[in-house]
């Protein structure tokens, strides 16, 4: 899962050394957090106009959780 969303994220930004992915461990529902962190000037490539590139970078993680039986919550930091 880590990897599917520095994949996702390396293809928007133009710095894509500079993206990181934080996992931490499951809360008390079962809710895995990944903390995307990118450059300062890229944030706004993956975040989109009105949240929609965020929007759909969780949308596809999600999906993909649901595919092995997890949950998970993506913050883009």
């Amino acid at each position: 899962m880590k990897e599917l969303l520095v994949t996702i994220a390396s293809g928007l930004v133009e710095n894509p050394d500079a993206v990181n992915v934080t996992v931490d461990e499951p809360n008390e529902e079962g809710v895995i957090v990944f903390h995307l962190n990118v450059a300062e000037g890229d944030m706004g490539r993956v975040i989109g106009k009105e949240g929609r590139i965020a929007k759909a970078i969780r949308t596809v993680m999600r999906a993909a959780a649901a595919r092995s039986n997890q949950k998970i919550m993506v913050e883009i930091d």
